[in-house]
């Protein structure tokens, strides 16, 4: 019998209670659609606030939607973006990337899921030659789909970086409330004062139902973009219960406490995996993944109580993750089951 509670995704937790209970009170009376409403203008006032900054907001249903279309906005069918190999928006978006911008995805090898300037720079030697596609965006996650984190001084330098070669730095931030509350530092300082463009804001993997938001730090690239929202089906006529949503999870630091709670027990599973010579933890824990090499014969046992997923089966690596729901208890039990069949 499996257990309560998984460790294989933030996709898998449920719904808060105050966004729950956000969604209930804006579905009392008439709203007028396509967020002509005021919980949309609220919500969009809250992400200026936290982003220091006159940002354009767009809400969309979810967070391949959130990259897709930031990307497709800014380039045309015959430029590249250039990303990490280990990214979601090469591996787990079903090539929406390339089927909607038309783009060609040049991706880097990184050990951590990070990629730097001198990694990607010559990427750019094709540039001005018409039998190559042409790089246009530098596509970051933060967190990294490894769970480890950029610091504002590696994105500065990739976005004067990305200025200097007529390019732009796109932020697929599905997980980006672990990446500032981990960090502790705030939502401008990490993406505002360090230059990024576009960013896609998740809510989903944070205690909401759905609803993603793409974030123009630079509203000049906002320009018509509302028209490829609608195009690509991705406005919601009754905007105002993705609104609703954000409007909570921004409320009262709501998204930062959640993203603790996640962060905060990862480390407490790590400190224990610590403690059982036959895990290997592979990347440094920093949000709330984490990634070890266990023994191959335990992994089935262990998935019949605790679903996960294995992350590498060549090298029995898997991935373990918790969320703003998970709690001590939780772990412990699962520490308990693991020890059991080691």
């Amino acid at each position: 019998m499996k257990n309560r509670r998984s460790f294989a995704s933030d996709n898998n937790a449920p719904v808060h209670e105050d966004i729950l209970q956000a969604i209930n009170e804006v579905n009392l009376v008439d709203v007028i659609a396509y967020g002509d409403d005021i919980y949309t203008s609220d919500a969009e006032r809250k992400f200026r606030h936290y982003f220091e900054s006159d940002v354009e907001v767009f809400f969309v249903f979810n967070g391949t939607a959130a990259n897709v279309l930031s990307i497709s906005h800014l380039t045309n069918s015959y430029h590249s973006i250039i990303t990490a190999k280990t990214s979601h928006l090469n591996n787990d978006e079903c090539g929406a990337p390339e089927n909607f911008s038309g783009c060609k995805l040049l991706t880097v090898d990184s050990p951590n899921g990070k990629i730097t300037t001198e990694q990607i720079e010559h990427f750019l030697n094709s540039r001005g030659f018409e039998h190559h596609s042409q790089p246009k965006v530098i596509s970051i996650s933060q967190p990294t789909e490894l769970g480890t984190l950029y610091h504002p001084d590696e994105i500065l330098k990739l976005a004067k970086f990305a200025n200097l070669n007529d390019l732009y730095l796109h932020v697929d931030g599905a997980r980006i409330s672990n990446a500032v509350a981990a960090l502790n530092i705030s939502l401008a300082e990490m993406l505002t004062y360090t230059g990024v463009d576009v960013v896609s804001f998740g809510g989903t993997k944070n205690g909401m139902m759905y609803g993603e938001a793409v974030v123009f730090i630079n509203k000049a690239h906002a320009n018509d973009f509302k028209y490829l929202r609608k195009q690509s089906m991705q406005l919601a006529s009754k905007m105002r219960y993705i609104s609703a949503q954000f409007n909570a999870l921004l409320k009262n630091n709501l998204w930062i406490e959640n993203a603790r709670q996640a962060n905060k027990m990862a480390q407490y599973l790590a400190q224990n995996l610590k403690n059982l010579p036959e895990i290997l933890i592979t990347q440094e824990v920093e949000t709330n993944a984490v990634f070890a090499k266990v023994p191959k014969r335990i992994i089935n046992p262990l998935r019949e109580k605790y679903f996960f997923y294995l992350w590498n089966e060549e090298q029995n690596e898997v991935r373990w993750m918790t969320h703003f729901n998970t709690t001590k208890d939780d772990v412990d039990g699962f520490i308990a089951k693991l020890k059991s069949v080691l």
